[in-house]
C-alpha cells in the first residue's frame, strides 16, 4: 500500500506551542466552594515537604506499613509546629511520608519546585467535571502536577500495593505507570468532620506543545465512544477506543522499548490484581491541520506560531534530551477508517495518510482491583453483552486484551520518509 504525507493549509487551529487563549479548569479564587479546602491542602503540603529528612533508597519494611501515617493539627491561631492561617481548623494526615519523599527523589522532583508549584501564590484550577469515579481533579497553575480526590477504598488499595509500586518504579525508570508524589488526608474540625483524601501525581500532558487530541484506551468496546457530538469535540475532550482513528508508528528502537515496558507494567498490575486501567494518549500535530481531520473544533491559537519540526534525523541535543518513552516523542500517525458494516471494528483500516505528531502517553487509573463489585459487574453485563467487549474482566484477561489492543494502536514504523 502506498503512503502519502497529508498536505493541508497552514496557519489554522493546530499551529502553536503550549499556551492557548483558554486554559483547562476553573481557578479556585476566594468565594469558590473549595477555596478553604485548597488553602488546607497547600498548608499541609508545605508542612509535609518542609520536614525533609535524610533519604535512603533502601527503605525499611516499617516505612511501607499502612499504619505509617502522621496526623498534624492546624488551628487557625497556629501552634508550635504550624503557622497561623485564615482557613478553618483542620487536621492533616501524611500516609507513608518516608516512601513518598523517596519516590519524589527517584522521580527527580526538586523539593523547592514541588512546593512552589503546589503552594505558591498562584491558585489551583479545578477541572470542570469529576471523573467517572466521582473524584475531583485539580491542576497546579504551571500544569505540572495534578491532585485527585480519592475514595477510602482506593487509598486502601494503594497502601496495600505501595511496596510493590515502589520496587517497580525503582527497577524501571521508563515505567509508564502514573507517577505518585504524595498521599494525604484533610479532616475538617467541628460538626462537619468531613475527610478528603487525595493523591498528588504528575500531569502527563504538561508539555511545551498544545495537546490537540487525547485518547483513553482500554482495549474494550462496550460504551467506548465519547458521548459528545462531533461539533462539540475539542482539545479537552477525552476520546475512547472506538473514537481512535490513527495508528501511531514508532521508530524501531522506541517501539521495542514501548513493547518491553508495557509488558513489564502490565505484569506488575496483573500481579497486584489491578484492572480497568487505561493508556492515556495525547497527540500534538506538528503542522497545521484541517479541522476535518478528526472533526470537532479548537480555539484558534495561530498567533503562537508554528511548533518546531523534529525530523527523524534531528540531532539537536537540547531537543533529543527531552525525548523519552511516553513524553515529547516525535513520530508519525497514520489515519485509519472503520468499515461501515454492523460489526464493531475496534481498529480501523490504515489509509496510508501520514501526519507528523508528538506523542505523550502513560498508564493511568491503576487503583482499581478486581473486587466483588467488579466481579458482579462482569457477571451482570456478560448476560447482556459479549463478555470480551466489557471493561470489567479479571486482571489476567484484562492485561492480555489491553496489550493486544495497544500493540495494534502502536506499531513499528516500517515506511521510509
Amino acid at each position: 500500500m502506498g503512503t502519502t504525507r497529508a498536505a493541508l493549509p497552514r496557519g489554522g487551529p493546530y499551529a502553536g506551542g503550549r499556551r492557548g487563549p483558554r486554559r483547562q479548569g476553573e481557578t479556585i479564587a476566594k468565594g469558590h466552594k473549595n477555596y478553604e479546602l485548597m488553602l488546607n491542602l497547600q498548608l499541609g503540603i508545605r508542612h509535609a515537604v518542609g520536614k525533609q529528612g535524610p533519604i535512603t533508597l533502601d527503605l525499611k519494611s516499617s516505612a511501607f506499613d499502612p499504619k505509617e501515617k502522621v496526623w498534624t493539627r492546624f488551628p487557625p491561631e497556629g501552634s508550635k509546629y504550624t503557622p497561623p492561617h485564615s482557613s478553618c481548623d483542620f487536621r492533616w494526615k501524611d500516609y507513608c511520608p518516608q516512601v513518598f519523599r523517596t519516590l519524589r527523589k527517584l522521580f527527580k522532583v526538586d523539593a523547592a519546585d514541588y512546593m512552589l508549584s503546589l503552594c505558591g501564590d498562584q491558585a489551583l484550577r479545578e477541572l470542570s467535571s469529576p471523573g467517572k469515579s466521582g473524584s475531583f481533579f485539580y491542576l497546579t497553575s504551571n500544569d505540572q502536577y495534578m491532585i485527585k480526590t480519592m475514595k477510602k477504598s482506593e487509598v486502601k488499595i494503594f497502601l496495600k500495593m505501595i511496596r510493590a509500586y515502589y520496587n517497580h518504579v525503582r527497577a524501571f525508570e521508563s515505567t509508564l505507570v502514573t507517577k505518585f508524589f504524595g498521599l494525604h488526608c484533610v479532616k475538617l474540625a467541628g460538626a462537619n468532620q468531613k475527610k478528603v483524601r487525595f493523591v498528588i501525581m504528575g500531569n502527563l500532558f504538561c508539555s511545551d506543545y498544545s495537546i490537540h487530541r487525547r485518547f483513553d484506551l482500554k482495549g474494550s468496546s462496550l460504551g467506548r465512544t465519547t458521548d459528545k457530538p462531533q461539533t462539540e469535540i475539542d482539545e479537552y475532550t477525552t476520546l475512547k477506543d472506538l473514537d481512535l482513528n490513527f495508528v501511531f508508528r514508532l521508530q524501531k528502537h522506541w517501539y521495542q522499548e514501548f513493547q518491553r515496558q508495557v509488558d513489564r507494567d502490565c505484569e506488575f498490575l496483573e500481579q497486584e490484581n489491578i484492572m480497568d486501567y487505561s493508556l492515556l494518549v495525547g497527540v500534538h500535530f506538528r503542522d497545521t491541520r484541517d479541522r476535518l481531520l478528526t472533526g470537532g473544533s479548537f480555539d484558534s491559537d495561530c498567533s503562537r506560531g508554528s511548533s518546531p519540526h523534529l525530523s527523524r534525523g534531528d540531532t539537536d541535543p537540547n531537543r533529543l534530551a527531552k525525548i523519552k518513552l511516553g513524553s515529547n516523542m516525535p513520530t508519525r500517525a497514520e489515519r485509519t477508517i472503520r468499515k461501515g458494516d454492523c460489526e464493531v471494528q475496534i481498529m480501523g483500516e490504515p489509509t496510508g495518510e501520514l501526519y507528523d505528531v508528538i506523542l505523550y502517553f502513560g498508564i493511568i487509573d491503576i487503583l482499581q482491583d478486581y473486587d466483588i463489585s467488579k466481579k458482579l459487574e462482569h457477571a451482570y453485563k456478560s448476560f447482556q453483552y459479549d463478555p470480551t467487549s466489557i471493561s470489567a474482566v479479571d486482571p489476567k484477561q484484562y492485561s492480555r486484551r489491553f496489550r493486544d489492543f495497544v500493540f495494534k494502536a502502536f506499531q513499528e514504523d516500517r515506511f521510509d520518509l
